[in-house]
């Protein structure tokens, strides 16, 4: 459907309402009328944003600090990339700008032309490729907007010229480009305040944004226009403020955003939750129920502007591969219950955008089958085998999400059922005989994969695993980075407990025993080290500390670190 225009003969409407008040029963059919331009306003916008599924973030390039595009590891964009992620069948890029650095001072806050016009090439690029376009002011919240508490005046009319510049020259474009007035909006140098204040200048700056840009001509007095909640988080007040936002503003084309990067422990794998278990995906259900029953069930369309695991900024390893999948398999089938359109967010973990391929290409197999439905998962994708044990047979539970398993594959020979495997309901057994003949070889590590494929979505691999239990050594060093000598033995490291001789949690975070993987600690498997960094030593008391390291075939591995001062000494048990 057409965006719609919002109605300019005020004088006009409210003489209708005074009619109205006066004459119920044309009250009653002018009720009705209202009804159904309402319903058609919101199927106009939903249309519009359900277009955009699936998105994806143009991230950590005109978003970045620095002095261009390329200051933050990510190479110049071309139009090849774009040409790619269209390919790859998203529909929706966001391009995250940062604005600061490219504006002049008081009182024009000029922006750089060359700047402006570099972002316009990419957005003719984008849009060429047949791609809805979003483009905001982004790292802007955290560099200057933040300040609007003691520096109101000069925050607003900073961020009123930069949106008066980029309504000027985006005015005569397509619809399909739509504009995000700020990203992740906060008023504190921390995350998870609410404040009344910030509530009214988080209005403030979405009421300003939308005057400027309805008023800036072209076809900009229809544009979709995408508004966040304080830190685009979805916290029922925060998700109810932004509403009355949208309510006060009256305008058909607007569109709720928030951000979610998972159930914070799991998604940076700390206190033990290493797991998608029911917590996390609890998280899920809950967050976007209430976004649901806040914005969609009411006629106002939301584009998760975000998502991922925060882990990812550290490394893509940080959750196991198996948990990983099933995380994004539930979350986005989730979102397509609930209707509400996502953008995959990329800062250049994803998608090479020199190779112009998946660093993950089973990560993004899964996600692309994931939009169009449910596929399959397992409660596992790994299956040890310890040296030297007898080989027994190896169950484990299939979640099948409706689906069915239509064949098992070792490499190119397909697995006869029967004599390889068995399903018994969702329980699929691996043969001794299968597994034998698969680590025939007795090496450790990975011996073999299984690719199990199923009648529609995702195939789901299993890694077979030859192991023994790790060891650890004795080593020396500092507080500066301290390095433990590990034989993995094939086996893989899923978390790390530190606890003091004398009793209590050690290290950050110290509400838990169990640490942040990727920051308290950090398995090398090439060098065959577990490292621990400053970052685990900064909080750390001078005295002796008992570490458990868990591996993902069960075993449990004891080590001491003695600290005085910045030398650590490290003992094996």
């Amino acid at each position: 459907m057409p965006l719609l225009r919002r109605p300019r003969h005020m004088l006009v409407l409210t003489l209708l309402l005074l009619v109205a008040m006066l004459t119920p029963a044309v009250a009653s059919a002018s009720d009705g009328a209202e009804r159904e331009r309402d319903k058609d306003r919101a199927s106009g916008i939903q249309s519009y944003v359900k277009k955009m599924q699936p998105g994806w973030n143009l991230g950590n390039t005109f978003d970045a600090t620095g002095a261009d595009e390329t200051s933050w590891g990510n190479p110049r964009v071309t139009k090849s990339q774009i040409k790619a992620i269209a390919k790859q069948g998203f529909n929706s890029i966001r391009i995250p700008v940062t604005w600061q650095q490219h504006m002049g001072g008081a009182p024009d806050y000029s922006i750089d032309p060359a700047f402006l016009d570099r972002v316009e090439e990419v957005v003719d690029w984008s849009l060429d490729e047949g791609l809805y376009v979003m483009i905001n002011l982004h790292h802007d919240s955290w560099l200057w907007v933040t300040n609007m508490g003691t520096e109101h005046d000069e925050v607003l009319a900073r961020y009123n010229a930069a949106w008066t510049q980029i309504a000027d020259r985006f005015k005569n474009y397509s619809t399909k480009l739509s504009f995000e007035s700020i990203n992740e909006p906060r008023f504190t140098s921390g995350w998870g305040e609410d404040s009344s204040a910030f509530f009214t200048y988080l209005a403030e700056l979405n009421t300003s944004f939308h005057e400027i840009v309805r008023a800036s001509g072209g076809k900009n007095d229809v544009r979709p226009l995408v508004l966040p909640t304080l830190e685009t988080n979805a916290s029922q007040d925060r998700l109810d403020q932004l509403y009355g936002t949208i309510q006060s503003l009256n305008d058909p084309n607007l569109i709720a955003t928030v951000h979610y990067y998972g159930f914070w422990p799991f998604s940076v794998n700390i206190a033990g939750f290493t797991r998608f278990e029911e917590q996390t995906q609890k998280d899920i259900t809950d967050t976007f129920d209430r976004v649901y029953d806040s914005f969609v069930a009411k006629g106002i369309p939301v584009i998760l502007g975000e998502f991922g695991l925060l882990g990812f900024d550290k490394n893509t390893g940080t959750i196991e591969q198996g948990e990983k999948l099933k995380f994004f398999e539930f979350l986005i089938d989730y979102l397509n219950q609930k209707n509400i359109t996502h953008m995959l967010w990329d800062n250049g973990q994803h998608f090479d955008r020199l190779k112009l391929t998946w660093k993950d290409q089973q990560l993004f197999d899964l996600m692309k089958a994931s939009w169009k439905g449910r596929s399959a998962t397992a409660a596992s994708d790994l299956i040890f085998l310890k040296q030297g044990a007898d080989i027994q047979d190896a169950s484990v539970t299939l979640n099948l999400n409706g689906n069915k398993l239509s064949a098992i594959r070792a490499g190119k020979d397909k697995l006869k059922k029967g004599r390889d495997y068995e399903l018994s309901g969702d329980t699929l057994t691996f043969k001794a005989a299968l597994l034998k003949k698969l680590t025939a070889s007795g090496q450790l590590g990975e011996n073999a994969e299984l690719v199990a494929e199923f009648n529609k979505g995702a195939d789901w691999t299993f890694d077979v695993i030859t192991y023994k239990a790790p060891t650890l050594a004795s080593a020396e060093g500092t507080s500066e980075s301290f390095a433990i000598p590990t034989a993995f033995n094939g086996d893989r490291l899923a978390t790390m407990e530190a606890v003091y001789a004398v009793g209590g949690n050690a290290g950050p975070q110290n509400w838990t025993s169990f640490k942040e993987f990727g920051y308290a600690f950090t398995p090398d498997y090439a060098a065959g080290t577990v490292v621990l960094p400053a970052n685990f030593f900064n909080e750390v008391n001078d005295g002796v500390v008992n570490l458990k390291l868990h591996f993902w075939s069960g075993e449990i591995v004891n080590y001491t670190i003695a600290k005085q001062g910045a030398s650590v000494t490290g003992t094996a048990s």
